[in-house]
């Protein structure tokens, strides 16, 4: 064989074997998620359940807005997930988070263009803001074990970004399931308090992540 020949033969069967490797990573991710709210969802149904006007919710575009953002930032989580989940991983990774920023401001200045401004401030507090710091955390903690035990078999250029990335994802998660117990609809409680309540699922994932997926 020439040599040549030889060059192209090896760098054939390392993006074949790349884009396996990226596969299995995606549906192991995707079922580490999956097994992960499962387990959320019956500590959701136990302690905290769906909103009790859960009918009339669904027809309000707050309710319909707050729930577009947390499936958006979701789906997001998860690409970021997998991108930092690879030995090489591209710097503008973290840009995916860019359209889910913009949905947030363009949410932020709807909700202030649509209400008065001495009712800002009691949207922006709303009455769950203790539960919403506390469950959202609460409910990410099986999602973001089943994560970094399935990032545990990649090898991750930034241990501490993949971690922080699974934090981000099951953070997600959590406040997905919450969002259907949460009263507080406004975007402005929406992008306050439930981000708020992300960055400590963030920063314990990028902890562990730190020490958990070293390679």
């Amino acid at each position: 064989m020439k040599t040549a020949n030889l060059i192209e033969a090896l760098v054939a069967d390392r993006a074949t074997s790349g884009k396996r490797v990226a596969k299995w990573m995606t549906l192991g991710l995707a079922s580490a998620l999956v097994t992960g709210a499962m387990a959320s969802l019956a500590l959701f149904l136990v302690a905290l359940g769906v909103r009790a006007d859960i009918a009339e919710a669904l027809g309000t575009w707050r309710f319909e807005l707050k729930v577009a953002m947390v499936l958006l930032a979701l789906g997001l989580a998860f690409s970021l997930c997998v991108a930092w989940s690879r030995p090489v991983t591209s710097g503008r990774a973290a840009w995916r988070l860019l359209p889910l920023a913009a949905l947030a401001v363009a949410a932020v200045a709807i909700e202030l263009a649509a209400l008065p401004g001495a009712a800002w401030v009691a949207r922006l507090v709303g009455s769950n803001a203790v539960v919403c710091l506390a469950a959202i955390p609460a409910l990410a903690i099986a999602p973001l074990a089943a994560v970094l035990w399935i990032l545990r078999a990649g090898a991750p250029a930034s241990p501490a970004l993949a971690g922080a990335a699974a934090g981000l994802l099951a953070a997600t998660a959590g406040a997905t399931l919450y969002a259907f117990h949460c009263f507080d609809d406004s975007p402005l409680f929406v992008v306050t308090w439930y981000a708020l309540a992300a960055v400590p699922v963030i920063a314990l994932g990028a902890i562990v992540g730190r020490r958990l997926l070293r390679w």
